[in-house]
């Protein structure tokens, strides 16, 4: 059986020989055809990946078929390639008589599955590594100390320190949202856009904190607090760097919403405040970390106005970058463990979908989130018309001497937990409400009336109305964080969204009437929203369970204080629908749960 030169190279490869061999059409040997030369296979190489088998193969493929275009000019179908592997050396010319040259083949060539085979290997040893590192990163992550992890049999305590620390990590989380305001005029300079364009900033930084409490702060009742916590903190630091590097306005005012839209973590501290604090000392432990978001306002305003007029502007982002990751840091080696509140998961539509139901089922949470609408929109209403009242006669007060009217809050602010302690963890929440509003509207009347010929009408009107925010919105806390436990962070989205929609309220209304009829007409809007807030808490009693009424008694002092013990043992607050008589709220209703 004749073959052509093509078949019997390729029968000789088994022997690792390669020898001319006569054309069975032609009669000539092949090394005497001219122009033809025995095949010379490069050396031995050694494997390194499938780039290196592709590359022998490509070019031992291109010198046979140089070979066989010269050697198969008359014939009609290319020639057959015999398996290298096989044994048979029957079918050999007999003419092979030309001096052999030993010729080494890549494993690549004579077997291809030892490709596939390496290759799999080398996807299994790549998939190992990254399994291990993504298993220590889930052993760093899930690190905590011993005093940090979860007992039930020995929850962890609630420490003044970390009472401190959540307020410390409020302050300056909530910061972000504000450093912007006291530079947008340098803001503007440096990306070369209208001041106008630039005021955008705080908007979207406004409007990301707002859809944040909105689609990520219900989720604080499905996943564990600890690392949710860190890992939004985690992820706002990250981010932030672009804030400090950029030079692309889009891109400033893209990343400015995500970081506001992540800087929820103090949202998700209060309800794990309202977990973790005794219920006779959840007043005062929360006024802490309330204390410390209004701080956090005041300072970030400060710093930011006084870095940006000694350095560069920027800086107060870097410092913002700096404080983050110490947040991060300190929360990471103390933040308690706290188990989910829905272990067992919950629809994230159906959950949004129960704010909305709890907003209209508990009365409790509608008469607080009502009383928190008109307390936000009088308070932004004072302090945004404020600056308009100082900048024009017959006062016409400085930029400076305005922004140090925002440090008469300071002492309010630095006091509440004391007062807390002593007056409003010993009275039902809705007395302490009801009392800062009767503050307020008498500083609000004060401070408009006399407010337009008279500096001290403001003094007065900005220490009454500090006072009076922290009294409610304290005793509002404290009252509604008592409602259905396993969706604390659901009751506390459903009473922000009513504070946030009161503030722009307040802003929109009050700047629209100072425009008409000046001082008098934002205050007097002050005057009248404090008196419908007064009226909602006067309609529904500390102890009644339904929408109106008195019933449970007109008694000041809680009824879950532990010097107050019930007949069966337990506290008497357990006791449903007082605006806020302790921990107990509708023990029924937390049978039931929300889901």
């Amino acid at each position: 059986m004749s073959r052509t030169p093509m078949q019997a190279c390729l029968r000789t490869v088994h022997r690792r020989t390669i020898s001319p061999t006569r054309s069975s059409e032609f009669n000539t040997p092949i090394s005497k055809k001219p122009g033809i030369s025995p095949i010379h296979l490069p050396p031995p190489t050694p494997f390194f990946g499938p780039r290196q088998a592709t590359h022998q193969r490509t070019k031992f493929n291109r010198q046979t078929l140089r070979m066989a275009d010269d050697t198969n000019e008359k014939t009609d179908s290319p020639p057959s390639v015999r398996n290298p592997s096989s044994n048979d050396e029957s079918d050999l010319s007999p003419d092979d008589t030309s001096t052999k040259e030993d010729v080494v083949i890549p494993p690549s060539l004579t077997d291809p599955e030892d490709t596939t085979t390496t290759t799999d290997q080398t996807a299994t040893i790549t998939t190992d590594t990254q399994t291990t590192n993504l298993d220590l990163i889930r052993h760093v992550w899930n690190w905590m100390p011993a005093p940090a992890r979860y007992d039930t049999r020995n929850p962890p305590k609630f420490t003044v320190w970390l009472n401190m620390l959540f307020g410390f990590a409020g302050c300056f989380t909530v910061s972000n949202l504000y450093y912007n305001q006291a530079i947008l005029n340098k803001i503007a300079d440096t990306f070369g856009v209208s001041f106008e364009k630039a005021s955008s900033i705080a908007t979207l930084m406004q409007a990301g904190y707002a859809a944040g409490m909105l689609l990520i702060c219900p989720l604080g009742d499905l996943f564990p607090r600890r690392p949710f916590i860190l890992a939004l903190i985690a992820f706002t630091a990250t981010m932030w760097i672009a804030l400090c590097v950029t030079s692309s306005f889009t891109t400033f005012s893209a990343i400015s919403f995500l970081c506001g839209f992540t800087t929820v973590t103090p949202q998700l501290m209060l309800p794990l405040v309202g977990d973790l604090a005794p219920a006779h000392r959840r007043a005062s432990c929360l006024a802490i970390v309330v204390s410390g978001l209004s701080l956090g306002v005041l300072v970030a305003r400060i710093l930011s106005g006084v870095l940006a007029n000694y350095t560069d502007w920027r800086n107060i982002y870097w410092f913002g970058l700096g404080v983050q990751y110490l947040v991060l840091g300190l929360l990471y080696v103390w933040l308690p463990d706290y188990p989910s509140k829905n272990p067992d998961g919950l629809n994230y539509f159906r959950m949004l979908w129960s704010i909305v139901h709890l907003f209209f089922t508990e009365p409790l949470l509608f008469q607080s989130s009502v009383v928190a609408f008109f307390l936000s929109a009088t308070f932004t209403s004072y302090w945004t018309t404020l600056s308009f009242l100082l900048s024009t006669p017959p006062y016409s007060y400085s930029s400076v001497i305005i922004g140090l009217f925002g440090l008469i809050g300071v002492v309010v602010i630095l006091l509440a937990p004391v007062y807390s302690r002593l007056v409003i963890d010993k009275v039902v929440p809705l007395f302490s409400a009801i009392m800062g509003l009767s503050v307020e509207l008498v500083g609000v009347i004060i401070g408009t009336f006399i407010g337009s010929f008279n500096v001290a009408g403001p003094v007065i009107q900005a220490i009454t109305i500090d006072v009076g925010s922290q009294f409610t919105q304290i005793g509002n806390r404290a009252a509604i964080y008592g409602i259905q436990p396993d969706a604390r962070n659901r009751v506390n989205t459903a009473y922000m969204v009513a504070a946030f929609s009161g503030q722009l309220t307040g802003t929109a209304v009050g700047n629209r009437l100072y425009a008409q009829g000046g001082w008098v007409y934002s205050g007097s809007m002050g005057i009248a929203f404090i008196g419908f807030a007064l009226i909602v808490c006067i309609v529904r009693g500390p102890r009644e369970t339904g929408w109106f009424g008195w019933t449970g008694g007109w008694t000041i002092r809680r009824d879950d204080l532990p010097a107050q013990p019930s007949e069966d043992g337990l506290e008497e607050g357990r006791h449903g629908g007082v605006l806020g008589s302790g921990d107990g709220l509708n023990e029924e209703k937390r049978e039931k749960g929300i889901r």
